[in-house]
């Protein structure tokens, strides 16, 4: 296998690496997906207790066939979780956002934003 050069590790790492974007702190996230997780489950197990708990005590065909009914309508929760941004669109909208604070004078700021387009291969949007 042969070996990267410099600009194709640097490629790479633009496409491959990510960042969050969604604006809370990275080590938050660490916490904050498990603890969604068991929030879902929680609540899952919560309701299907409630619903069960109708079907206790003299095994009756209606009521059983109401609490199976009110199982099945109840749609369960379930927690989502979505891919961060490349580094390279993370990089490109910091730049674009801190051009557009420059007024007009964001030059260094432009030819920085050219060069992530360059490496990733993308025309320049002017």
């Amino acid at each position: 296998m042969r070996r990267k050069t410099p600009p194709e590790k640097k490629r790479l790492s633009y496409l491959k690496d990510r960042r969050d974007d969604y604006g809370e702190n990275a080590k938050s996230t660490r916490k904050n997906l498990p603890r969604s997780k068991a929030f879902a489950r929680r609540s899952n197990r919560a309701r299907e207790s409630l619903a069960l708990r109708a079907a206790t005590g003299v095994p009756d065909e209606t009521r059983a066939e109401a609490a199976e009914q009110r199982l099945l309508r109840s749609r369960r929760r379930v927690k989502r979780k979505w891919a961060d941004v490349t580094l390279a669109e993370y990089v490109e909208g910091k730049l674009e956002r801190r051009a557009g604070r420059e007024n007009g004078r964001a030059g260094r700021l432009d030819e920085a934003l050219g060069r992530v387009r360059r490496r990733m291969r993308r025309p320049d949007r002017g």
